[in-house]
């Protein structure tokens, strides 16, 4: 291997590293103190409530793990956003389950809080997958309560999504573990099925101090929502249950009565690892955001076998198109080529930019695969569409819409990774997260923003200087420079796929090597809802 491959295996192999000492942080939750006060009270935290409930030794994806990273500074953050969501298999059958880490300011729903629920309940409905909520928290979290109460896509959009996902016959089942209260009380019975832990779980419209200010009655939470009140008087809860692992086990027995479910049918043989070696991927892939490389090198170290059937390999060479296999599902691959590419008329084009070509045939072989019925994997490392006079007298922007628009309407599902940059309106036609993709995730290397750090830097320093000298400030070289510096530092803060994964622009950050999981478990995940719709483009510009 020559030198640059090692620089940039070094590299790429310490951002997964700060990767698994960052998640080990968000594990932690409201952290160890809090930890030993929760296990003191007999329950278990939820990161170990899903250990417990999901199949030993197999195969699981979290969800939104550093959701709320770095926000809500003045209230003591909210790690993980208070909530833990994974996509894994109880009693080998596939299921999405959602935890609340009372750790986190007693399991209070922030903003972030509610919108990862959403987000987990989103995955449930696409993909028909049965889900599990583990109950407890002690509600809106009250100083941002403006935030998280009265809009569409807030806290009350739970409730909504529970009783649609019920008419549509996806199975729900909760165990309330701990506090549920106020609105919060709704969601576990809207589930199919609710059970109740005993002394250490109650549910309520409100609590006792509420009720004695409220009506001037006297009672104890435990009389008023415990576990036998709503089991043997009020029948608002089915089972009760002695412990955590009681309830946990409880719901594995139900989990394995459910029958088989109607199927997708996407296309599946026996799984192949690359006969190329995955770890090279961290010295194939370049330190810095604008070199060049061949994306084929990635893809064929990603896929089964290392095989990989291009479609229209001489023309559209800036977007990779071809069949490929990842875990035995058969798949399309819409890639980014990173190296400069010599079309047929001798032009050269730059790797990570879309031109009309490769518009026009990313556009034909999406259709193609909604045709056949093959999920569509997106992997990105795109600076965005050319620009200037000849590719807008070509025709770009049609070209562009054009590509938008089969991904938009595309019906099979699809499944976005970001390698490296994501930039504007690319972020776009390459599926970002406005477009569905059934899971969106990032490597450590990635980089989402309108434009790169340096450009939107130069930008903004541009405006800035110019608004300096209007009130009579003198800019030296030196001012300059610090500004630039200033300027992009922020910036470069706001495009880290950190960043981007506390807002839940993505699903995840993860190491490059658990790529073929995270895809191999979303077709599964997806196998489970049959395709209703058909592909249609609509009104589109020829």
């Amino acid at each position: 291997m020559d030198l640059n491959f090692n620089k940039n295996e070094d590299h790429n192999k310490l951002l997964a590293s700060k990767l698994k000492q960052e998640l080990a942080k968000v594990k932690l939750g409201g952290g160890k103190s809090r930890i030993e006060k929760h296990k003191s009270k007999g329950k278990l935290t939820a990161r170990e409530r899903i250990d417990y409930l999901l199949d030993d030794k197999a195969k699981s994806i979290e969800i939104s793990a550093f959701a709320g990273e770095g926000m809500y500074k003045e209230h003591g953050g909210c790690p993980s956003g208070g909530v833990v969501v994974k996509i894994g298999y109880v009693k080998g059958k596939q299921c999405i389950v959602v935890a609340n880490d009372a750790t986190v300011k007693a399991g209070a729903w922030f903003p972030i809080t509610a919108k990862k629920n959403l987000r987990a309940q989103e995955i449930s409905i696409e993909n028909k997958l049965p889900i599990i909520y583990l109950v407890d928290s002690a509600g809106v979290y009250l100083p941002l309560q403006d935030e998280i109460f009265p809009d569409k896509e807030h806290f009350g959009r739970i409730f909504r999504n529970n009783a649609i996902m019920s008419s549509m016959g996806i199975t729900q089942i909760s165990a309330i573990m701990g506090s549920c209260v106020a609105g919060g009380a709704y969601l576990p019975i809207m589930s199919d099925e609710a059970l109740i832990v005993d002394k250490t779980g109650s549910i309520f419209l409100a609590g006792s101090y509420l009720v004695k200010a409220a009506i001037g009655e006297s009672i104890d939470n435990e009389t008023l929502g415990g576990a036998s009140t709503h089991c043997e008087i009020s029948g608002v809860t089915d089972y009760k249950s002695k412990d955590d692992k009681a309830a946990l086990d409880t719901i594995k027995n139900i989990i394995d009565k459910i029958g088989d479910y109607d199927k997708a049918g996407f296309n599946r043989a026996a799984s192949k690892e690359p006969t190329k070696d995955e770890n090279e991927i961290f010295g194939i892939l370049p330190k810095a955001r604008n070199e060049q490389y061949d994306m084929v090198e990635i893809i064929e170290r990603l896929v089964d076998d290392s095989e990989f059937e291009q479609y229209k390999e001489g023309y559209g060479k800036t977007i990779l198109t071809g069949y490929a296999r990842i875990d035995g599902w058969a798949v399309g691959i819409v890639a980014n080529q990173r190296k400069l590419v010599k079309t047929t008329k001798g032009e050269m084009q730059f790797g990570g930019v879309i031109y009309n070509d490769s518009a026009d045939k990313a556009t034909r072989f999406i259709a193609n695969c909604n045709q056949k019925k093959i999920p569509l994997v997106f992997i990105q490392d795109v600076t965005g569409f050319m620009v200037g006079s000849k590719s807008e007298h070509g025709g770009i922007i049609k070209d562009g819409a054009k590509m938008v628009n089969a991904v938009s309407n595309s019906v099979v599902p699809k499944f976005t990774i970001i390698i490296g940059n994501s930039y504007g309106a690319g972020n776009y036609a390459m599926c970002g997260k406005a477009y569905d993709p059934r899971l969106i995730a990032a490597w450590p290397s990635a980089e989402l923003a309108v434009m790169s750090g340096n450009s939107a830097a130069k930008v903004l320093l541009q405006i800035e200087t110019a608004s300096l000298k209007k009130k009579g400030e003198e800019i030296t070289p030196e001012k300059e420079a610090e500004l630039f510096d200033k300027i992009k530092s922020r910036y470069d803060e706001q495009i880290s796929p950190y960043y981007a994964a506390s807002r839940i622009w993505t699903d995840a950050v993860i190491n490059p090597l658990d790529t073929r999981t995270w895809i191999s478990m979303g077709i599964e995940a997806a196998n489970h809802a049959p395709i209703e719709k058909k592909f249609n483009l609509g009104i589109i510009q020829v």
